[in-house]
């Protein structure tokens, strides 16, 4: 039997030469390649979806692939493709790259520039490692089979613009249409979905910053289940506890979250950090929320200059919402547009905050009347990102940043966000 092999590779040139040599291996099928992270996770969350079966045995993942870093792709891959066996490309065969990729969850790892004879012996021990594999798993293997679920980032372009609240509304009424959904509160020095939401917790996002492999049953333990069904995972209640948390433990957070959830909400806050920084770069959809004022409407340009500079986002993957808008106000969604040279969510908020004061004193917008225009706006936000069970929108993987030399290796580039 052929073994299928798929190569992951962003560079056209190292693309051709990897598939070239893989066509040469003895029983060897290789497939068209991928070119970045998210056609990869794509491509086989399609084929697990029609059986365990159709899965190529084994992936080659270029240490360049982008935009999720190569180590974290491999991590994703060995967590919701078990029989899947990876292997790394790369110019770094140095002992410790070696065994952080097989912390990571690859099978093996070759080195650059690739040798005939290297690679025939590590396909065929990985193409037999996952043959094996799939011998236990069976029919009814425990692969998630699932496209992923949908990742929204929610920053405020300055503090008290309302990116909590949108937060929480948007997660509830993908809840409430049947999604299953997580909230995840990366504003980890002054997180407030718990004084928000009436909840008294215990664990928080801290608990699992340390953790390499955040398995189903420890990202349970660290999940707080809300009354409206809501998977709460927290910010620390010491707000110093939020350095645990690096762009790195993240990653690994977001991506256990998305494949558990059909929908991850994320709330990054104002300030972001490396954290931060790291959700909005894997997020499907990041929204910035500014009020019409200018104060604010500066802080969005400036929060997307820098997440520009820093290659976090681009502008034009960004979707600003208006919130607090009013008919009367001079600054209106065009104009920030134009200002910001972002998207602008066709669904703004209206400026109604005697609607909200009753439930947001009481610390429970989750009661917040059915009948308030305010959470009406937020309900048809959801349904305009695709949020909602039946709804479309682009929040399916769109915007997602391709290929390119962010991603080196797998071990991001130090930031100096929040030093």
């Amino acid at each position: 039997m052929p073994t299928r092999i798929l190569p992951a590779v962003g560079d056209a040139d190292a693309a051709r030469s990897i598939t070239t040599l893989l066509s040469q291996l003895p029983d060897a099928e290789p497939v068209p390649p991928v070119v970045d992270s998210t056609q990869l996770i794509d491509t086989l969350a399609r084929l697990a979806a029609e059986s365990i079966d159709e899965l190529p045995e084994v992936v080659v993942v270029h240490e360049r692939i982008g935009p999720v870093p190569a180590l974290e792709l491999i991590r994703e891959v060995a967590l919701r493709f078990p029989a899947v066996g990876v292997i790394l490309v790369t110019s770094d065969a140095s002992p410790g790259l070696f065994q952080a990729a097989m912390d990571y969850g690859a099978r093996g790892l070759v080195a650059l520039p690739l040798g005939y004879e290297e690679l025939a012996v590590r396909v065929q021990a990985v193409a037999q490692w996952s043959v094996g594999v799939r011998r236990h798993l069976g029919a009814g293997g425990d692969v998630f089979t699932g496209v992923g679920g949908t990742v929204v980032t929610v920053s405020g372009a300055k503090g008290g613009v309302g990116a909590t609240l949108t937060s929480i509304q948007l997660a509830l009424a993908a809840q409430a249409s049947g999604r299953s959904t997580a909230l995840l509160d990366l504003d980890l020095q002054a997180g407030d979905i718990a004084s928000f939401l009436d909840v008294q917790f215990r664990r928080s996002v801290v608990d699992l910053a340390a953790i390499t492999d955040i398995s189903p049953r420890v990202l349970a333990d660290a999940v707080f289940p809300h009354d409206t069904g809501v998977a709460l995972l927290l910010a620390p209640g010491e707000g110093e506890r939020g350095e645990e948390v690096t762009d790195r433990a993240a990653r690994q957070i977001v991506s256990a979250l998305r494949s558990r959830y059909e929908v991850v909400v994320v709330d990054c806050g104002a300030q972001i950090g490396g954290a931060g920084a790291a959700a909005v770069e894997m997020a499907d959809t990041a929204l910035l929320v500014t009020t019409p004022d200018v104060v604010a409407v500066r802080g969005a340009k400036r929060t997307v200059r820098m997440w520009d500079r820093l290659q976090i986002r681009k502008a034009e993957e960004t979707t600003v919402v208006v919130n607090r808008h009013s008919r009367g106000t001079e600054i209106q969604p065009p104009l920030i547009q134009k200002i910001t040279g972002t998207a602008v969510a066709g669904t703004v908020i209206p400026a109604n905050f005697k609607e909200l004061q009753g439930a947001v004193d009481a610390g429970r917008v989750h009661d917040l009347d059915g009948r308030s225009t305010v959470r009406q706006a937020l309900w048809g936000l959801a349904a305009e990102l695709g949020l909602l069970k039946g709804s479309e929108g682009p929040g399916h993987r769109a915007g997602k940043l391709k290929g390119g030399d962010r991603s080196a290796i797998g071990f991001r580039r130090r930031r100096e966000l929040g030093r």
